[in-house]
């Protein structure tokens, strides 16, 4: 990589590509190699050789989320976009003119951030639960009598989007075609564009729906607000909304079983107990966090960086994996993190993850979990733990597959709401 904006490692290694298998297979051993060989700021290699930095180093991440003027959320600040083709697969993780909040900043930002909060806040929790619990059932429902499923595939990727679905003003009938689309866009492959599109759609289509016939959801709230925000800027940040709010919490509940079902800390004791999910749960956040990178913060002038000397312009990703394991602040990774939440799972600073739609995604995790073990209490792994494999994607870490087997039971049909 010959950019000046990212030159190679004062130590002498090369750029790191930000693709390929360690990313599902190893990463945790990855990030500490790119430590090792650059510091607490590495220099790595997108898709079409384009030049990035990756912050790996805890204190670096909070520097770089904490400051907001020197580190822009704007995206029209890059210096690469002159290389940057119109079919690039990166495009729906790294926007080009996009009038969403991820690239969205000072006043307005924190406006569109309050219309999310609000419209969010009007979620009622034990509604949330409720719509969680009867979907979890109903899913269930499919595969109880089988004695085996793929809880990835048949639950897990399924739950999440089918409560933000009914949450947000969704037919419930519109849940897997938007799955699909989800992934496709979030895997950053040849389908991402096709994804986006179809998502795009969706939203454009659900706001006139809801324009001319306002319910009690989320869409109908945020089209209340009265800072002024266009239809498609509320287009812009239901993507945004859904997207993190489906499939990193679907991956959460995979990430969070897979630990239960395979870490002797979790797994089922002589008495049948288990440590409580919502210890699992904060565990993967910090080990196994369902987003890895995320992209990006651009510089908005020089400055330095760890020992790196960023130019005005240079795209900054967030490795928020690396840097909760940074041996700094995990000095014995080998301690449960027990109700530490210090994490940099939901972000940090004014482009964090809202509070609310932590809480939304945190009660769709945890009930999806507690329901599955409750109704399928001898849940067990139906492959060697060491032959699970992930997505193979630098952003976000789940399952292909999580394989489980059970001793079959009736299905117990839930109630409608």
């Amino acid at each position: 990589m010959t950019s000046p904006g990212c030159p190679a490692s004062a130590h002498g290694a090369a750029p790191v590509l930000l693709s390929g298998p360690r990313f599902a297979t190893e990463p945790a051993t990855l990030y500490r190699e790119m430590r090792r060989d650059h510091g607490a700021v590495a220099p790595v290699v997108l898709d079409g050789d384009i030049p990035a930095w990756l912050v790996v180093g805890y204190r670096e991440l909070h520097q770089v989320t904490g400051d907001p003027a020197l580190f822009s959320r704007d995206s029209d600040l890059w210096n690469q976009w002159e290389n940057i083709p119109a079919d690039w697969p990166l495009l729906p993780m790294i926007g080009h003119k996009q009038p969403s909040i991820l690239y969205t900043v000072g006043e307005r930002h924190r406006q569109r951030a309050a219309m999310i909060s609000h419209a969010l806040e009007s979620v009622d929790p034990f509604e949330l639960k409720a719509h969680a619990e009867q979907f979890a059932d109903e899913l269930i429902d499919g595969f109880c009598g089988a004695g085996g499923t793929d809880i990835i595939a048949d639950y897990a990727m399924m739950l999440p989007v089918r409560v933000l679905a009914r949450i947000y003003g969704f037919s419930d009938e519109a849940g897997p075609a938007l799955v699909t689309a989800m992934n496709d866009m979030i895997d950053g492959r040849e389908r991402a564009l096709a994804g986006q599109q179809h998502l795009g759609r969706s939203m454009v289509e659900l706001i006139a729906e809801k324009q001319a016939r306002p319910g009690e959801d989320v869409v109908s709230y945020m089209l209340q607000d009265p800072s002024g925000f266009t239809h498609e800027e509320i287009a812009q940040d239901l993507m945004v909304m859904m997207a993190a709010g489906h499939q990193p919490t679907a991956d959460w509940i995979g990430n969070s079983l897979r630990l239960m079902l395979t870490d002797d800390r979790f797994a089922a004791s002589l008495f049948g107990g288990r440590h409580s999910v919502a210890e699992a749960m904060n565990e993967v956040l910090w080990e196994d966090a369902p987003t890895q990178n995320v992209a990006g913060r651009w510089a908005t002038r020089d400055t330095r960086l760890g020992d790196r000397h960023i130019r005005a312009g240079d795209l900054v990703l967030l490795g928020i994996a690396a840097a909760n394991a940074d041996p700094q602040v995990r000095t014995d990774a080998s301690v449960l993190t027990g109700g530490n939440n210090a994490h940099f799972s939901f972000g940090h600073g004014e482009h964090r993850c809202p509070f609310p739609a932590q809480e939304v995604a945190e009660v769709i995790a945890r009930t999806g979990i507690e329901v599955i073990l409750d109704r399928l209490p001898d849940i067990d792994l139906a492959a060697p733990a060491d032959a699970l494999t992930r997505r193979p994607s630098p952003w976000l870490r789940g399952l292909t597959d999580l394989p489980v087997r059970f001793t079959p039971t009736a299905a117990v049909p839930s109630a409608s709401l």
